[in-house]
Protein backbone atom coordinates (compact mmCIF):
# COMPACT_ATOMS: atom_id res chain seq x y z
CA UNK A 1 0.00 0.00 0.00
CA UNK A 2 1.30 3.30 -1.25
CA UNK A 3 1.88 6.63 1.24
CA UNK A 4 -1.16 7.79 -1.05
CA UNK A 5 -3.55 5.09 -0.41
CA UNK A 6 -2.63 5.55 3.39
CA UNK A 7 -3.40 9.33 3.67
CA UNK A 8 -6.46 8.70 1.71
CA UNK A 9 -7.42 6.05 4.53
CA UNK A 10 -6.61 7.99 7.16
CA UNK A 11 -8.64 10.98 5.69
CA UNK A 12 -11.76 8.65 5.24
CA UNK A 13 -11.36 7.60 8.79
CA UNK A 14 -11.96 11.13 9.89
CA UNK A 15 -15.13 12.10 11.72
CA UNK A 16 -15.99 15.53 10.00
CA UNK A 17 -19.28 15.95 11.64
CA UNK A 18 -18.04 15.23 15.49
CA UNK A 19 -14.57 17.46 14.44
CA UNK A 20 -16.80 20.12 13.53
CA UNK A 21 -19.16 19.64 16.45
CA UNK A 22 -15.94 19.68 18.63
CA UNK A 23 -15.00 23.37 17.08
CA UNK A 24 -18.53 24.62 17.70
CA UNK A 25 -18.40 23.22 21.12
CA UNK A 26 -14.76 24.44 22.16
CA UNK A 27 -16.12 27.66 20.57
CA UNK A 28 -19.52 28.09 21.97
CA UNK A 29 -18.18 27.33 25.47
CA UNK A 30 -15.29 29.89 25.01
CA UNK A 31 -17.91 32.33 24.38
CA UNK A 32 -20.70 31.54 27.26
CA UNK A 33 -17.64 31.40 29.83
CA UNK A 34 -15.57 34.09 28.94
CA UNK A 35 -18.23 36.67 28.48
CA UNK A 36 -20.52 35.06 30.69
CA UNK A 37 -18.32 35.42 33.62
CA UNK A 38 -17.13 39.15 32.85
CA UNK A 39 -21.09 39.79 32.67
CA UNK A 40 -21.66 38.75 35.95
CA UNK A 41 -18.96 40.88 37.32
CA UNK A 42 -20.35 44.16 35.51
CA UNK A 43 -23.99 42.95 36.51
CA UNK A 44 -22.82 43.05 40.08
CA UNK A 45 -21.37 46.20 39.80
CA UNK A 46 -24.17 47.76 37.80
CA UNK A 47 -26.87 46.85 39.94
CA UNK A 48 -25.04 47.46 42.93
CA UNK A 49 -24.20 51.32 42.16
CA UNK A 50 -27.64 51.98 40.50
CA UNK A 51 -30.38 50.20 42.27
CA UNK A 52 -29.62 49.24 45.63
CA UNK A 53 -28.38 51.36 48.21
CA UNK A 54 -28.43 48.90 51.14
CA UNK A 55 -25.37 46.20 50.63
CA UNK A 56 -27.84 43.46 52.47
CA UNK A 57 -30.50 44.11 49.47
CA UNK A 58 -27.60 42.54 46.99
CA UNK A 59 -26.27 39.90 49.39
CA UNK A 60 -28.72 37.35 48.16
CA UNK A 61 -27.98 38.16 43.85
CA UNK A 62 -24.23 38.46 44.73
CA UNK A 63 -24.02 35.29 46.19
CA UNK A 64 -25.84 33.83 43.33
CA UNK A 65 -23.34 35.43 41.33
CA UNK A 66 -20.26 34.18 43.06
CA UNK A 67 -21.90 30.35 42.69
CA UNK A 68 -22.63 30.79 39.29
CA UNK A 69 -18.82 32.15 38.14
CA UNK A 70 -17.24 29.12 40.20
CA UNK A 71 -19.98 26.84 38.03
CA UNK A 72 -18.39 28.17 34.91
CA UNK A 73 -15.24 26.93 35.97
CA UNK A 74 -16.85 23.35 35.96
CA UNK A 75 -18.78 23.63 32.83
CA UNK A 76 -15.48 25.15 30.74
CA UNK A 77 -13.39 22.19 32.12
CA UNK A 78 -16.14 19.41 31.76
CA UNK A 79 -17.44 20.22 28.40
CA UNK A 80 -13.32 20.58 27.35
CA UNK A 81 -13.25 17.23 28.31
CA UNK A 82 -16.26 15.80 27.04
CA UNK A 83 -15.52 16.71 23.58
CA UNK A 84 -12.28 15.15 23.45
CA UNK A 85 -13.98 11.62 24.72
CA UNK A 86 -16.87 12.93 21.84
CA UNK A 87 -14.64 13.12 19.14
CA UNK A 88 -12.14 10.16 20.11
CA UNK A 89 -15.57 8.25 19.74
CA UNK A 90 -16.16 9.80 16.68
CA UNK A 91 -12.92 8.35 15.27
CA UNK A 92 -13.71 4.90 16.94
CA UNK A 93 -17.02 4.25 15.85
CA UNK A 94 -16.31 5.82 12.27
CA UNK A 95 -13.49 2.98 11.65
CA UNK A 96 -15.47 0.45 13.17
CA UNK A 97 -17.85 1.42 10.70
CA UNK A 98 -16.04 2.14 7.61
CA UNK A 99 -13.99 -1.20 8.84
CA UNK A 100 -10.59 0.82 7.60
CA UNK A 101 -7.70 -0.58 9.77
CA UNK A 102 -7.47 -4.26 8.84
CA UNK A 103 -9.30 -6.97 11.36
CA UNK A 104 -10.70 -4.05 13.78
CA UNK A 105 -14.73 -4.77 14.40
CA UNK A 106 -17.06 -3.49 16.42
CA UNK A 107 -17.66 -5.18 20.13
CA UNK A 108 -20.26 -5.32 22.47
CA UNK A 109 -18.21 -3.28 24.73
CA UNK A 110 -18.04 -0.93 21.98
CA UNK A 111 -21.13 -0.45 21.36
CA UNK A 112 -21.98 0.07 24.49
CA UNK A 113 -20.13 3.02 25.03
CA UNK A 114 -21.47 4.51 21.86
CA UNK A 115 -25.05 4.21 23.64
CA UNK A 116 -23.52 5.56 27.02
CA UNK A 117 -22.36 8.45 24.99
CA UNK A 118 -25.89 8.79 22.74
CA UNK A 119 -27.61 9.05 26.33
CA UNK A 120 -25.41 11.52 27.87
CA UNK A 121 -25.43 13.60 24.97
CA UNK A 122 -29.38 13.87 24.85
CA UNK A 123 -29.43 14.53 28.75
CA UNK A 124 -26.86 17.31 28.18
CA UNK A 125 -28.77 18.85 24.80
CA UNK A 126 -31.96 19.51 27.16
CA UNK A 127 -30.18 20.42 30.00
CA UNK A 128 -28.66 22.91 27.78
CA UNK A 129 -31.55 24.42 26.38
CA UNK A 130 -32.65 25.39 29.69
CA UNK A 131 -29.13 27.27 29.63
CA UNK A 132 -30.16 28.46 26.56
CA UNK A 133 -33.18 29.70 27.83
CA UNK A 134 -32.42 31.35 31.26
CA UNK A 135 -29.56 33.13 29.47
CA UNK A 136 -31.99 34.91 27.32
CA UNK A 137 -33.37 36.42 30.89
CA UNK A 138 -30.24 38.66 31.06
CA UNK A 139 -30.59 39.64 27.50
CA UNK A 140 -34.51 40.73 27.69
CA UNK A 141 -34.25 42.60 30.80
CA UNK A 142 -31.21 44.69 29.03
CA UNK A 143 -33.14 45.10 26.00
CA UNK A 144 -35.95 46.41 27.59
CA UNK A 145 -34.24 48.83 29.73
CA UNK A 146 -32.47 49.77 26.98
CA UNK A 147 -35.94 50.79 24.61
CA UNK A 148 -37.25 52.15 27.63
CA UNK A 149 -34.25 54.55 27.95
CA UNK A 150 -34.88 55.19 24.03
CA UNK A 151 -38.51 56.59 24.67
CA UNK A 152 -37.39 58.75 27.41
CA UNK A 153 -34.67 60.38 25.35
CA UNK A 154 -37.72 60.91 22.55
CA UNK A 155 -40.02 62.64 25.21
CA UNK A 156 -37.21 64.26 26.70
CA UNK A 157 -36.85 66.34 23.28
CA UNK A 158 -40.60 66.02 22.60
CA UNK A 159 -41.97 67.69 25.77
CA UNK A 160 -40.56 70.05 28.32
CA UNK A 161 -42.18 69.15 31.00
CA UNK A 162 -39.72 66.44 33.45
CA UNK A 163 -43.33 65.09 34.60
CA UNK A 164 -43.77 63.78 31.59
CA UNK A 165 -41.15 60.89 31.40
CA UNK A 166 -40.40 60.50 35.54
CA UNK A 167 -42.57 57.44 35.44
CA UNK A 168 -40.92 55.56 33.11
CA UNK A 169 -39.09 53.33 34.83
CA UNK A 170 -37.07 49.69 35.17
CA UNK A 171 -37.87 48.18 38.37
CA UNK A 172 -34.63 45.20 38.78
CA UNK A 173 -37.26 44.01 41.48
CA UNK A 174 -39.53 42.62 38.87
CA UNK A 175 -36.60 40.20 37.48
CA UNK A 176 -35.51 38.81 40.32
CA UNK A 177 -32.33 40.66 41.05
CA UNK A 178 -33.53 42.03 43.82
CA UNK A 179 -36.02 41.34 46.75
CA UNK A 180 -39.11 42.92 46.98
CA UNK A 181 -37.96 45.50 49.72
CA UNK A 182 -35.29 46.95 48.53
CA UNK A 183 -34.69 50.18 47.60
CA UNK A 184 -34.78 52.07 45.48
CA UNK A 185 -34.54 48.87 43.65
CA UNK A 186 -36.00 51.00 40.29
CA UNK A 187 -34.28 53.94 38.22
CA UNK A 188 -36.93 56.28 36.50
CA UNK A 189 -36.77 59.00 34.15
CA UNK A 190 -33.49 61.01 33.02
CA UNK A 191 -31.58 59.23 35.43
CA UNK A 192 -32.51 55.55 33.95
CA UNK A 193 -31.71 57.54 30.63
CA UNK A 194 -28.49 58.46 32.04
CA UNK A 195 -27.54 55.06 33.03
CA UNK A 196 -28.34 53.40 29.54
CA UNK A 197 -25.33 55.81 28.43
CA UNK A 198 -22.67 54.83 30.84
CA UNK A 199 -19.81 52.62 29.39
CA UNK A 200 -20.77 50.04 32.23
CA UNK A 201 -24.51 49.08 31.04
CA UNK A 202 -23.17 49.27 26.93
CA UNK A 203 -20.11 46.26 28.36
CA UNK A 204 -22.84 44.35 29.99
CA UNK A 205 -25.04 43.81 27.48
CA UNK A 206 -22.78 43.36 24.74
CA UNK A 207 -21.77 40.31 26.87
CA UNK A 208 -24.80 39.28 27.51
CA UNK A 209 -25.37 39.22 23.77
CA UNK A 210 -22.20 37.34 23.44
CA UNK A 211 -22.98 34.77 26.35
CA UNK A 212 -26.61 33.85 24.43
CA UNK A 213 -24.74 33.35 21.30
CA UNK A 214 -22.30 31.39 23.11
CA UNK A 215 -25.07 28.80 24.35
CA UNK A 216 -26.68 28.94 21.33
CA UNK A 217 -23.57 27.62 19.77
CA UNK A 218 -22.87 24.90 22.30
CA UNK A 219 -26.37 23.91 22.07
CA UNK A 220 -25.94 23.43 18.43
CA UNK A 221 -22.96 21.74 18.89
CA UNK A 222 -24.94 19.47 21.17
CA UNK A 223 -27.30 18.95 18.55
CA UNK A 224 -24.77 18.52 15.62
CA UNK A 225 -22.90 15.47 18.15
CA UNK A 226 -26.45 13.49 18.45
CA UNK A 227 -26.37 13.10 14.47
CA UNK A 228 -23.55 11.06 13.83
CA UNK A 229 -23.27 9.30 17.00
CA UNK A 230 -26.66 7.68 16.99
CA UNK A 231 -26.45 7.10 13.24
CA UNK A 232 -22.72 5.32 14.28
CA UNK A 233 -24.26 3.38 16.88
CA UNK A 234 -27.70 1.75 14.85
CA UNK A 235 -24.99 0.67 12.43
CA UNK A 236 -22.77 -0.88 14.49
CA UNK A 237 -25.80 -2.83 16.52
CA UNK A 238 -26.96 -3.87 12.78
CA UNK A 239 -23.41 -4.93 12.37
CA UNK A 240 -23.55 -6.57 15.69
CA UNK A 241 -26.75 -8.39 14.55
CA UNK A 242 -25.29 -9.53 11.25
CA UNK A 243 -22.59 -11.18 13.36
CA UNK A 244 -19.90 -9.09 12.04
CA UNK A 245 -17.74 -7.91 15.40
Amino acid sequence: MGCYDCCIRCIGAVPYPSLVATLLCYAGMALFCGCGHEALAQTEELIETYFARDPKDFEVMASFIKYFQFVIYGLASFFFLYGILLLAEGFYTTSAVKQTFGEFRSTQCGRCLSLTFVIVTYILAFIWLAVFAFSAIPVFFLFNMEHTCHNINILAETTPSINQHSWICMDARQYGLLPWDAMPGKSCGMTLAAICKTSEFHTTYDLYIATFAGAGVTLLALILYLVPTTYNYAVLRFLGRKGIR
